[in-house]
């Protein structure tokens, strides 16, 4: 069976289940090592018995247990680097990838002439404290998460792209308590109790989904309990749904009336993230 004939069957079969095609061809590129041009180069050619083999069973777990691609492959792009993700932590999205890029260019505006302690809250696997200790030079990083299971995955991110985020286990500020940071940054589980989620998104970490009736619940503690942890001029940064710009405003302005609050759209022009200025920078 050629490379070509080998796809062309299976996204035959994904669309079946109405799930994305477009998996199979990452699959392949997956279980073959190789990058979309090298199989726009094969595809005329054999696939190798082992290979079909090795792409089937990855196959039947996108399609028989929709398990998502990245769980499957172990991996996912973030930020031009790769990271080792499992059913123990949320996948990293796009949209993170954005909050992170903003950060990065408030970082070197706003703090580029101090050491800066910067906080993750709910880190998972990591993605957004590995990536801001990678990429920014004058950072010292802390992440939190109540998983341990998952603090294990971001940890493996941490040596995999040789940075010293330090991780520490517990409920949101517990595990930080007597510290003090400039900048603190969470993408907290935002989905409202009970609503329907994707076939794929079940096999996400529920503890990581799911915020409350309305979604905002980890939001109000974080913003309440911040005013124990954040420096006199610091700032506190969400990713947070698109129908909660308001409620987040609202909540940051009740706990911290004279802060700035400024809020962006992500590149679908969906409103996605909410800085809070706490005190003049």
């Amino acid at each position: 069976m050629t490379y070509k004939a080998l796809l062309k069957q299976a996204e035959k079969d994904i669309d079946k289940e109405n799930l994305e095609k477009d998996v199979a061809k990452f699959l392949i590129m997956h279980y073959a090592d190789i990058s979309v041009q090298e199989l726009y180069l094969r595809l005329v050619q054999e696939v190798d018995v082992d290979l079909i083999e090795q792409f089937n069973q990855g196959l039947g777990l996108y399609i028989n247990e929709k398990q998502p691609l990245q769980y499957i492959t172990g991996k996912q792009a973030f930020y031009g680097h790769e990271f080792y993700v499992n059913e123990d932590v949320l996948i990293p999205r796009w949209e993170t990838e954005e909050l992170v890029e903003r950060l990065i260019i408030y970082i070197d505006i706003t703090f580029s002439d101090k050491k800066l302690d910067i906080l993750d809250i709910g880190t998972g696997s990591g993605c957004i404290a590995v990536t801001l200790a990678k990429e920014t030079s004058n950072s010292n990083v802390v992440a939190t998460d109540i998983s341990e299971k998952a603090l294990k995955i971001a940890q493996k991110n941490n040596e995999k792209l040789e940075t010293n985020v330090k991780f520490l286990v517990g409920d949101l500020f517990e595990p930080v308590k007597n510290m003090s940071f400039d900048l603190i940054v969470s993408n907290p589980p935002y989905i409202p109790n009970g609503e329907a989620i994707g076939p794929t998104v079940i096999h996400e970490p529920e503890v990581a989904l799911y915020g409350g009736n309305k979604g905002l619940d980890f939001y109000e503690r974080i913003i309440r309990e911040s005013k124990n942890y954040i420096n006199p001029h610091g700032l506190i940064a969400f990713e947070h749904a698109n129908n909660t710009k308001a409620e987040l405003a609202e909540l940051a302005l009740k706990y911290y009336p004279n802060a700035k609050v400024t809020q962006f759209q992500d590149l679908s022009k969906r409103d996605r993230f909410t800085f809070i200025e706490v005190g003049e920078l």
